[in-house]
């Protein structure tokens, strides 16, 4: 898969999610086979550009793979001076974002919040298109509400624009993330235009993708939630990302155990102890539900507030686990 002068060494994305995809994150999915990874989502507003908490959020390693940053804004002008700040400080790839669903980003009018308004749309992405030298790509929604769906209507203009790959989140931002995606709308955008398509909702699984991508005529697929907890999914994905299936062997659970010690031991040293064992709690909370669901552990590891603690806690309980042959892998 192609977008703009990059060719990515798959086509299995990992999606932009905020409070997640830092640094740490993407060089675990980026290992385990993501094609392209992103940060977390920056806000337009030059005011925040410089804070501890954007410094982290635009950290970059060259084991992520390409350095795509995405932004998040209303105001086209803003916009193109966010991706021009990010091209000097790194970034290989401008993503914007017109799908975030959050109340807090659509009240400023950003996010799927400018799905409302196709002229602000095309002047946006006009401005960043021509701001920067890198490839600049798109991340929507079907639309605003059902009564609203005009994903196609977006993504010609998208392409008119410049915009070198457009990702859709099969749902609209009043659906949040209830219901099903819907992938018929993926596919009419696919029939629109001719710049790579990414699908993205509910695809969790190889049967899952396989039918998405085959369905929709999609260009490549794009892992969010799916990845939670679950790094390796992307290498269960080998068979899409033109590996060799049958060289893969799905990782054991000493395996997985030793990957999650890493990952924490990683945010500890990536935020400093004192906010990285609080970063920890929710990634643990989640390769929990992929090893031991019904463990009480996750309540015993919540109550620790200290770094070297929550690796000793962790260490001890995998290998009890290993031992006893107690998970779900």
């Amino acid at each position: 898969m192609q977008i703009g002068s990059y060719q990515l060494k798959n086509r299995i994305l990992l999606a932009p999610m905020a409070g997640i995809t830092d640094q740490p994150f993407r060089k675990l999915c980026s290992h385990y086979g993501a094609g392209l990874t992103f940060s977390e989502m920056m806000l337009s507003n030059p005011q925040v550009w410089h804070t501890e908490k954007s410094k982290l959020r635009l950290a970059y390693h060259q084991d992520a793979g390409i350095n795509a940053v995405q932004i998040a804004g209303a105001d086209p002008q803003e916009m193109a001076h966010a991706a021009q700040v990010n091209v000097e400080y790194g970034a290989q790839l401008i993503d914007i974002n017109m799908g975030c669903p959050a109340k807090k980003v659509n009240k400023k009018l950003a996010g799927s919040a400018l799905l409302q308004f196709p002229d602000l749309v095309a002047e946006i992405l006009e401005s960043v298109v021509n701001a920067v030298n890198v490839p600049v790509t798109l991340k929507i929604r079907t639309g605003w509400d059902r009564q609203h769906i005009n994903c196609v209507e977006i993504a010609q203009i998208a392409e008119q624009c410049g915009i070198q790959a457009l990702t859709i989140h099969g749902r609209t931002r009043e659906c949040l993330f209830e219901g099903d995606a819907e992938y018929h709308h993926i596919k009419a955008v696919k029939q629109a235009v001719s710049i790579p398509i990414i699908a993205n909702g509910d695809i969790i699984s190889l049967e899952k993708a396989k039918f998405v991508l085959d369905y929709t005529g999609a260009d490549g697929i794009m892992i969010g939630r799916g990845a939670l907890g679950n790094p390796w999914i992307f290498q269960s994905l080998g068979e899409l990302a033109e590996i060799n299936s049958t060289n893969i062997i799905a990782p054991s659970l000493t395996e997985k155990c030793g990957v999650i010690l890493r990952h924490i031991e990683e945010l500890h040293q990536f935020y400093g102890a004192e906010k990285g064992y609080r970063i920890a709690r929710k990634h643990v909370g989640w390769y929990l539900q992929g090893i031991q669901p019904d463990s009480d552990f996750k309540r015993t590891f919540n109550a620790i507030s200290d770094a070297k603690k929550q690796l000793m806690a962790l260490e001890d309980f995998f290998n009890f686990i290993n031992n006893n042959g107690n998970s779900n892998v």
